[in-house]
């Protein structure tokens, strides 16, 4: 899940620099979803383990 979220960050950056507005935004709308899905799956784990 990490790896789409930074693949998506770089296409956004990329995008950004070449000018595609559209694409930028986009991917960065995807990789902004991608990272705090990451992030809560990531807290739920962290939790998971301390109990088990």
């Amino acid at each position: 899940m990490l790896r789409w979220t930074i693949i998506f960050i770089v296409i956004a950056i990329i995008a950004g620099i070449l000018g595609f507005g559209g694409i930028a935004g986009a991917s960065a709308g995807i990789a902004k979803i991608l990272f705090f899905v990451f992030l809560v799956l990531f807290i739920v784990s962290l939790l998971r383990g301390r109990k088990a």
